[in-house]
């Protein structure tokens, strides 16, 4: 499909090697594999009135049905603003990071619109070191090394993500009597038809990339969502959280309703320093604290990831345009505090679309229209199972994980910091987590190797930093 001179050259969709079809097909899967966070963000932050589940310290929670209307709204916008000022194909939405920090330490200690204030001190603060340059400066000073094992890391991370989102991979309860955390499926098995149809997802998409069809990626999360419809049909399955042979989020069964008008009020509630006020400055200074570090590595290692990816960085490792990609990422976290939703940030299931061939911020136009119609028209786009969508994450896993063809495995001092910050994402579930243990390893096996000074001042200060994060906790103890 051709694209229209004035939309080709804004884009530079021909100049990148793509069209404007491939960028409504990367648009379409990667709104596909993150649509989920419009049903999850509101089970994680928000709660029912007289259910004491994500209730703040007065006892007050942010209704879902609400939660779930401002999620899509603020993503939606965020895509469109990311995809028009910076040009990239890196949807946004609420970050699962922040949304579970917010639930489970932030709010107990403060109300919602207080919680909700911190996210924005902290989007500022984020804002204000993109716009300063001190978040590129970070950027440029991380070595080729750091930046391909970062990548790697995020394949391994989202390919984690749609093991677990699946229920292919499962925790094991402590009641077991086993040590072993992780098993497969139920019991070591692909025991229920829901993880078969992801099982099937994964080796369809797996086909079809290798036969190089084009839309391989959206055609196979279309197909197996057409399949769980099937299975749903016959056996009548429900959510995993009442039958273990259950899907794990969205159950495949066409909508009793297509949607109707979005409640938006949660918009504007927002108490930018009461936090301050009711715990303390202190302790309300180390919580911004947390969400800073988080956020600002979080969105930098994605943004590395994805570019590299979709092979949009320079020679030196170094993406175009990266300060302000990381400006816009801030104005994400304030966009999200004031919606009430939660900081939004970078999404890593981009990478699906990326896979799909999006190389541009039209296929995030696309991703974020859909997000805004996802307001109007929720029922519709939950008919998609996490087992559906979560093929895609990990064909394009291990797609990623081809970045660490840079590093060089045969000097241990590149080896043990790309090891460690690729398998602790996963093992952690955290980018950020990842990220600093590399930088702390890579400075530390620098320094033994007598390299003092290749080591760049910036990641001295940034290892530093991760130190007093791992150990936020003894800090704030000795804070109270």
């Amino acid at each position: 499909m051709p694209a229209a001179p004035a939309v080709d050259r804004f884009f530079k969709i021909t100049e990148r090697g793509s069209s404007v079809s491939r960028e409504i097909r990367g648009g379409l899967v990667t709104f596909f594999t993150m649509a989920y966070i419009v049903v999850l963000n509101p089970l994680i932050i928000g709660g029912v009135a007289g259910n004491n589940k994500n209730t703040d310290v007065l006892g007050h929670v942010l209704p879902t049905a609400q939660v779930a209307a401002v999620t899509a709204l603020i993503a939606g916008v965020m895509c469109i603003v990311f995809g028009v000022v910076v040009n990239y194909p890196f949807g946004f939405a609420a970050g699962l990071g922040v949304n579970s920090l917010l639930a489970v330490t932030i709010a107990p200690q403060v109300t919602w619109p207080e919680a909700m204030g911190l996210i924005v001190i902290d989007g500022i603060i984020i804002v204000v070191l993109g716009a300063t340059g001190f978040r590129t400066a970070v950027f440029r000073a991380i070595p080729n090394e750091l930046k391909a094992s970062i990548a790697a890391g995020i394949g391994a991370f989202i390919a984690f993500i749609g093991f677990v989102d699946s229920g292919f991979v499962r925790r094991i309860p402590d009641a077991a009597g086993t040590t072993v955390p992780v098993g497969l499926g139920i019991d070591n098995s692909v025991a229920s038809w829901p993880m078969l149809v992801f099982v099937v997802g994964v080796l369809l998409m797996g086909v079809l990339v290798v036969r190089k069809i084009r839309g391989g990626l959206l055609i196979g999360i279309v197909a197996t969502t057409v399949l769980a419809m099937i299975v749903q049909a016959v056996g009548g399955y429900g959510p995993s959280f009442k039958n273990p042979d259950g899907w794990g989020l969205n159950i495949p069964e066409l909508p009793s309703s297509l949607g109707g008008l979005p409640d938006l009020s949660l918009v504007g509630q927002v108490d930018l320093f009461g936090a301050f006020t009711r715990i303390g400055a202190l302790s309300a200074a180390v919580l911004v604290f947390a969400l800073v570090l988080s956020n600002f590595f979080d969105a930098m290692g994605t943004i590395t990831g994805l570019a590299k990816e979709a092979g949009l960085v320079e020679k030196d490792g170094n993406v175009p345009g990266i300060g302000k990609a990381l400006t816009v990422e801030g104005i994400g976290a304030v966009a999200g505090g004031i919606g009430s939703g939660s900081s939004n940030t970078v999404f890593v299931e981009s990478a699906a679309g990326i896979g799909e061939g999006a190389r541009t911020g039209l296929a995030n136009v696309v991703t974020g229209l859909l997000f805004l119609a996802a307001m109007f028209f929720t029922p519709l786009y939950e008919v998609v199972p996490s087992e559906a969508a979560a093929p895609a994450l990990v064909v394009v896993g291990a797609m990623m994980m081809g970045q660490l063809r840079d590093v060089d495995f045969t000097r241990f001092d590149y080896a043990l910091p790309a090891f460690l910050t690729v398998v602790s994402m996963p093992f952690t579930y955290s980018i950020a987590n990842g990220i600093g243990i590399g930088f702390i390893t890579w400075v530390v096996l620098q320094v033994a190797r007598g390299q003092v000074r290749k080591v760049h001042p910036l990641l001295w200060i940034v290892a530093a930093l991760f130190v007093v994060y791992f150990a936020k906790a003894p800090i704030e103890s000795l804070i109270r």
